[in-house]
């Protein structure tokens, strides 16, 4: 019985298995990888043939994390899998990113790529495994495909480079880099770092594209072994007319250079001319014309509109909207836009604008997160918001899109390295797109650096953000700064990336054209570089440097750290004393065991006084003085008995006032003169050797009562 093979590749000294006809047969192409013990499975399949009127790849990437995979039971009141989370959206975008560039410009049969992780060892993290895993499904297959395509994660400890860290190592690493590409191109790059170089980035890319190649390699020798590989299926998805082609080009490609050598700056302007070729060609023709050449027009006008601007980019020098190749557009921004957050501002670059708002919270405010690879509480949250009027569009709001995810997440990973050590505070960043023609997720991050500032948070740089695009045909290329929505649509790559005038803190590039050289990486990312710092500029003309004050609506917060053996003390038993305290003090607190041991206290108020309060009735538990005999204090009643009342000497230290030392006067009941609540002042008399209590008077502090000579008899 055939029960499959298994082939092995080491890559940075970690051997990974590829298992494929084993399971999941039925699929076009299936396999599990393995390293360590996480294990993944992939599967494709496509169809025969694609639906009528399809003219793109309609291709699904799926990831899911079962819960099984670490020997858990989903949360949650069903207890299963539900939507995809945050994590499992970003492994698909990645991934995403990788492929579709791959399959051939005129397959449009509908492919689904499904990746489970389905054994997790906690040590060998399975999203840098994830696309070697989809390409080799892919290769296994009979499915066209122009790869195959690999990934790997780049780590860096004390300068040496790690391939696949594992999750220890990447505690220690000041890089974080997924690379994908085929046996000759890098394809995608996507990763957050430390302030390095750009010289160290490109350092980067050619250190994965050596173990890329290997992983290619690896799928073509193990596809060879596959009978049901070779040859790739037949397919005719598209039906032309060379001779329709050749007429839109000659009647179009003039008059689209026209408008495109304009240089007009409005979106909309632009839009409008190329529109008005298209329409004067299809009015031009008769019905009978219109009958044979309707179907091709739009397919062979786009072709040919896209052939003329960038012809004028690479031969006449001229941007759509007429900048200069290395030119960013006009800026301006503002901060303390609105008067109830805690930070905001506005960053406008062309015609891209974000509203960025900041809040503060504790650490009740944190982000839970109970994935099947991470189980706990964020501190840092950038949300980004892109509604369809921002490009002037009305289409149905369907939720949060994995682009508006992706999105936020690039955002989140450049500002994240510049955020204070010491912050208390939980931080929720939201960029709202409100217009949109290029790099909106790079005016997001210039807008949360504003924001962040203003709300007097002490990052240590500034960050800027801009996306770089490529034109290049032939020997000829020109690298474009800021690129414009239609730049990145026509152009063969997208460079985001964003840092401080020390280095770069994240990228993400995807690439659309084959043999991309290291040489005009390099002058892209110095030319990056350029642009970055011109907007850094802009950024401290508006404000120097993070406001020193907080903004009097936000919240304060102390936090400190106590012994670990008073930490129940501080909460009580089933919480009463720390509940309590936030009642009595109109606070909001909270305590988590450090890695030390250590208790970390987090008091949050809005008032100065109800802060001090707190603080005061958290170190009196946590760092008690010794009650002092014959000292005077000043405590609550917390019980009364027929003998007397207990009293609160210090938080957590009772004495007892017995019924003769709380007055003078003859008290019968306790009741009679006082109730649960109310503050005496006492004196600490003595200490009861065997009980070890304490025993209190009042009675001493209060000024005897005169002598009355007794009335005599007459």
């Amino acid at each position: 019985m055939n029960i499959g093979i298994t082939r092995s590749i080491t890559i940075g000294g970690k051997e990974i298995s590829i298992e494929t006809g084993k399971l999941a047969k039925q699929a076009d192409g299936a396999v599990v990888l393995r390293m360590g013990d996480t294990m993944i499975l992939a599967t494709v399949v496509a169809g025969k043939e694609a639906r009528e009127g399809v003219d793109f790849l309609p291709m699904t990437i799926d990831y899911k994390e079962k819960f099984a995979a670490d020997g858990r039971i989903p949360g949650g009141f069903f207890r299963r899998e539900a939507r995809p989370s945050e994590r499992e959206i970003l492994v698909m975008r990645i991934v995403d990113r990788a492929l579709r560039p791959l399959f051939p410009d005129d397959f449009h049969a509908e492919v689904q790529v499904m990746m489970q992780l389905i054994a997790y060892d906690g040590v060998n993290s399975p999203d840098a495994l994830v696309g070697f895993a989809a390409s080799t499904a892919i290769a296994v297959s009979d499915i066209p495909f122009n790869g195959p395509m690999s990934e790997v994660r780049v780590g860096r400890i004390d300068g040496e480079f790690i391939i696949n860290p594992t999750l220890e190592e990447m505690e220690a690493s000041d890089i974080d880099c997924m690379i994908a590409g085929t046996i000759d191109n890098i394809v995608m790059v996507e990763g957050e770092m430390q302030e390095i170089q750009e010289s160290e980035m490109v350092d980067i890319i050619k250190i994965a594209h050596e173990s890329i190649k290997l992983q290619c390699q690896f799928q073509l020798d193990m596809a060879a072994e596959i009978p049901g590989s070779s040859p790739k299926r037949e397919y005719s998805h598209e039906d032309h007319n060379d001779e329709v082609r050749a007429k839109v080009m000659e009647a179009c490609y003039d008059k689209c250079k026209a408008v495109a050598v304009q240089g007009l700056a409005s979106k909309d302007k632009r839009a409008e001319l190329f529109s008005a070729v298209k329409e004067d060609y299809i009015a031009s023709l008769s019905e009978e014309e219109l009958e044979v050449e309707g179907k091709y027009i739009s397919v062979y006008y786009k072709a040919a509109m896209k052939k003329a601007v960038r012809d004028t980019m690479l031969n006449d020098n001229i941007r759509l909207d007429g900048r200069k190749f290395d030119e960013i557009r006009p800026l301006w921004a503002e901060v303390d836009y609105l008067p109830r957050a805690h930070g905001s501002a506005v960053f406008t670059r062309g015609e891209t604008q974000a509203l960025m708002t900041l809040t503060l919270g504790g650490k009740m405010d944190e982000q839970r997160i109970d994935d099947v690879t991470f189980t706990g509480t964020v501190p840092f949250m950038l949300h980004y918001n892109f509604p369809p009027f921002s490009t002037g569009e009305a289409r149905m709001l369907r939720g949060t899109s994995r682009r508006e995810i992706g999105h936020g997440n690039l955002a989140l990973r450049a500002l994240k390295p510049v955020l204070p050590e010491d912050n208390s505070y939980t931080i929720r960043l939201v960029s709202e797109i409100l217009e949109s023609n290029g790099s909106s997720s790079m005016a997001t991050v210039c807008a949360g650096t504003l924001a962040l500032m203003d709300g007097g948070i002490q990052i240590k740089a500034p960050v800027s953000g801009i996306a770089m695009g490529l034109i290049a045909e032939g020997d000829k290329f020109a690298v474009l700064s800021d690129i414009l929505g239609d730049e990145d649509h026509l152009g063969d790559m997208d460079f985001k990336i964003t840092g401080t005038e020390a280095g770069i803190t994240a990228c993400q590039m995807d690439i659309k054209v084959d043999g991309l050289p290291y040489e005009v990486l390099a002058q892209a990312l110095e030319q990056a570089k350029a642009g970055r710092l011109h907007i850094l500029t802009k950024i401290v003309e508006t404000i120097a440097k993070p406001n020193e004050e907080l903004k009097p609506q936000t919240p304060r917060i102390e936090a400190f750290v106590v012994p670990n053996d008073m930490i129940g003390a501080i909460i009580g038993p089933g919480g009463k004393i720390i509940q309590q305290m936030q009642k009595d003090t109109n606070t909001n607190i909270t305590i988590e065991e450090l890695e030390s041991g250590e208790g970390k206290v987090q008091i949050m108020s809005n008032n100065a006084d109800d802060m001090a309060a707190a603080v005061k009735s958290i170190k009196l538990i946590a760092f008690p003085p010794m009650v002092e005999e014959g000292a005077e204090y000043e405590g609550k009643i917390k019980s009364l008995q027929a003998y007397g009342v207990f009293v609160e000497i210090l938080p957590g230290t009772d004495g007892l006032i017995h019924i003769s030392e709380f007055s003078h006067e003859r008290v019968t009941k306790m009741e009679d003169v006082c109730k649960e609540g109310d503050v005496v002042k006492f004196k600490v008399v003595s200490r009861d050797p065997k009980t070890r209590k304490w025993k209190l008077s009042r009675k001493v502090l209060l000024p005897k009562p005169e002598k009355t000579d007794a009335p005599t008899a007459e």
